[in-house]
């Protein structure tokens, strides 16, 4: 069975020779919730136009179910529904015969009752009468996703779905991405809210300059690239890490009254410093006992693990961040 999306050697340059994708392979498998993430210009949105039909690439392909996207469009596209990042609906026309044309353009025959299911589950069931600009904007968003939703794709795009949405819409929203996914149905997101991609994604991609630096599955990713913290809370405040702790590399806050140890969260005690080597013998039970017989005595102690913003944050901005291209799936 061929992946919901397959994307071979990807290119796209524009007409000012500046190119905005370059050579990206990626596979979206059936049934994922996939969060791209990048900065701005970093060729999100790009791709997605791509896939969907919006640009053309420069070089490469795109299958979708199995279908190249340009020798068989119709066949390709009829599986997506994309949900833009700018609001672009027709004012004048109500919600109902917005979503219900929306259906209609795909060749689906009308379905009062999957369009009234679909209005229903984004809180837009009382507002079907109503014109299209008469609405709020966070309103009009959920009738963008509406439209996407009308003809049943068993691939839906969300180019910033919660982006200047209240709090109420991004939870709605997050509900219904759950439900589509229990369903079968492929997601594929960008979000500015990373911490939305660490809640919901299975896997993760980032994208940086036009090219993909990896797509790797959330748990690994968060366990591979992610640091823990021990932070110890001094009884008495200190000028200096003793010499005889330097091979743990502790770093000492201003006031001298915290310690904390650094290390990988896939080696359980690797000391990082921000340099190589191997991790201390004994990791944190040896740091412990070793303060112990120092005589450095401890209030308070507390762990914590990167967040998913922190290692894309990273990857982004560290030139020293293990950022080599590593696609799953791909040699």
């Amino acid at each position: 069975m061929p992946a919901a999306i397959s994307i071979s050697n990807l290119s796209k340059t524009y007409g000012s020779g500046k190119p905005a994708l370059s050579a990206v392979n990626l596979d979206i498998q059936r049934g994922e919730i996939f969060a791209l993430l990048g900065p701005n210009g970093a060729g999100k949105t790009t791709l997605i136009n791509i896939v969907c039909g919006i640009v053309t690439a420069t070089g490469g392909t795109v299958m979708i179910d199995g279908a190249d996207s340009r020798r068989e469009y119709r066949q390709a596209r009829f599986k997506v529904g994309l949900v833009p990042q700018e609001l672009t609906t027709d004012a004048f026309e109500t919600v109902w015969s917005t979503v219900t044309f929306s259906r209609g353009l795909f060749g689906r025959p009308p379905a009062p009752a999957r369009i009234e299911q679909v209005l229903r589950d984004l809180s837009l069931l009382d507002k079907r009468d109503d014109k299209i600009m008469t609405l709020s904007g966070g309103m009009k968003r959920r009738v963008m996703i509406a439209k996407a939703l009308a003809h049943d794709p068993e691939i839906l795009f969300l180019d910033e779905p919660t982006a200047g949405v209240d709090v109420e819409l991004r939870r709605d929203m997050w509900a219904l991405v759950r439900r589509l996914r229990a369903g079968g149905v492929t997601i594929i997101l960008t979000t500015h809210y990373i911490d939305e991609a660490e809640e919901m994604a299975d896997r993760i991609g980032v994208i940086n300059k036009g090219e993909l630096i990896l797509a790797e599955d959330k748990s690994k990713l968060m366990q591979k690239l992610g640091k823990r913290a021990l932070t110890l809370q001094l009884q008495q405040p200190m000028a200096a890490v003793p010499a005889e702790l330097a091979e743990w590399r502790l770093s000492l806050n201003a006031a001298g009254t915290e310690l904390q140890y650094t290390f990988d969260a896939h080696e359980g005690a690797h000391a990082d410093g921000g340099g190589a080597g191997a991790p201390p013998p004994g990791g944190i039970p040896a740091l412990l006992h070793r303060l112990g017989q120092l005589g450095i005595g401890f209030r308070d102690l507390n762990t914590r693990q990167s967040s998913l913003e922190e290692i894309f944050v990273s990857l982004i901005h560290d030139p020293g961040a293990p950022t080599a291209p590593r696609v799953e799936g791909r040699p």
